[in-house]
């Protein structure tokens, strides 16, 4: 169990303790109090969260802190994951109450939070650099002030893209290159050959880590075991013979925007890139999910791309709709062995 070895101070009255089950509700109230100020729409569900709580070796008493007022309201919130193996990048993410920002919460979560990342330090390999990482959005400052404070700097930007079907109606008919034919995960639930394609697929984005599959894998196979919205024909598969040559992981709605469907993942193997692989999937994953009645379809992509992703996204019709700021702090110096450039 964690024990924080300074004592965090906050105003009379107010607490902090960890989370419990118990707590769900409440938590996802106040992180929906906070998504309406900053994007005017709820972005939690209840299923979601527990979900993520009941994440494989994810410790609600180690790893979340939560703030009370004195008339019990909860307040603040915060919490670090350090479950990968090794522990180079320790994401942290928490939320104040609007009502309540300027009083030291979010000083007391973000103390509390770097004392515990510093934890996992001793499980990365001694001569390799650790980093603390959040973000916030970009239109939103209180967080930027925070993060300065504890000696964060931005480093990279998160772009969500969208594509307003109802001006763009005509989606083109997908180009499929020689020798692709198309699936589901419906007719070939393969789920650790999709892993391994994606894992593939993504070692060239930025901050890559090889991580052991088996930890991957479990995770992955948790959320969509528990994902009520899971829909495997949605989960585009384009195959060469029995080779996963790339990917396109979609679902049909977005809690904050119901008529907006959205590719969690695309990706393209190397072996079958620069043949219009991605901009075929994308096609194929927009005119789906328009037929069922969507009309926005959304993603996420690093805004510095090392591949040249939002390129490909601007081709297919995307423009930015929200901005994301990544801030990091380094916890240990050391090697860095994610993936900066495509030459690593």
């Amino acid at each position: 169990m964690f024990t924080a070895t300074k004592q965090p101070r906050l105003k009379e009255g107010f607490t902090m303790r960890p989370a419990t089950m118990a707590d769900l509700e409440t938590a996802v109230e106040l992180f929906n109090i906070c998504s309406r100020v900053q994007i005017g729409a709820d972005e939690s569900t209840v299923d979601d969260v527990r979900t993520e709580w009941h994440t494989p070796k994810f410790s609600l008493e180690d790893s979340i802190r939560l703030v009370h007022a004195p008339n019990g309201q909860l307040v603040g919130y915060i919490e670090v994951w350090d479950l990968a193996d090794p522990p180079v990048r320790i994401w942290t993410w928490g939320r104040v109450h609007p009502d309540y920002e300027g009083q030291g919460i979010g000083t007391v979560l973000m103390e509390w939070a770097e004392q515990r990342a510093r934890q996992a330090i001793v499980r990365a390999p001694d001569d390799v650099q650790v980093i603390l990482q959040s973000g916030t959005l970009h239109t939103y400052d209180p967080p930027k002030g925070l993060f300065t404070k504890f000696g964060m700097e931005p480093q990279r930007h998160f772009w969500q893209m969208v594509i307003d079907m109802e001006k763009n109606p005509d989606i083109p008919e997908p180009k499929w290159p020689q020798n692709i034919t198309l699936h589901t995960f419906e007719d070939k639930p393969e789920l650790r050959a999709i892993y391994r394609a994606m894992d593939d697929a993504f070692q060239d984005h930025w901050g890559h880590v090889s991580r052991p599959e088996e930890e991957g894998l479990e995770r992955w196979t948790h959320w969509i075991e528990n994902d009520k919205e899971f829909d495997p024909s949605l989960w585009f598969l384009a195959m060469d013979g029995d080779e996963i040559a790339a990917i396109s992981l979609c679902r049909f709605k977005r809690t904050d925007d119901p008529k907006m469907g959205y590719v969690n993942v695309l990706g393209v193997r190397r072996p079958w890139r620069r043949q219009g692989l991605g901009l075929a999937l994308l096609h194929h994953s927009f005119t789906a999910l328009q037929k069922r009645g969507q009309l926005r379809v959304g993603l996420g992509v690093d805004a510095s791309s090392l591949t040249g992703a939002t390129r490909l996204y601007e081709k297919a019709g995307m423009h930015v709709d929200r901005q994301y700021d990544d801030y990091m702090k380094v916890l240990r110096s050391g090697k860095d062995i994610t993936r900066q450039t495509l030459d690593d």
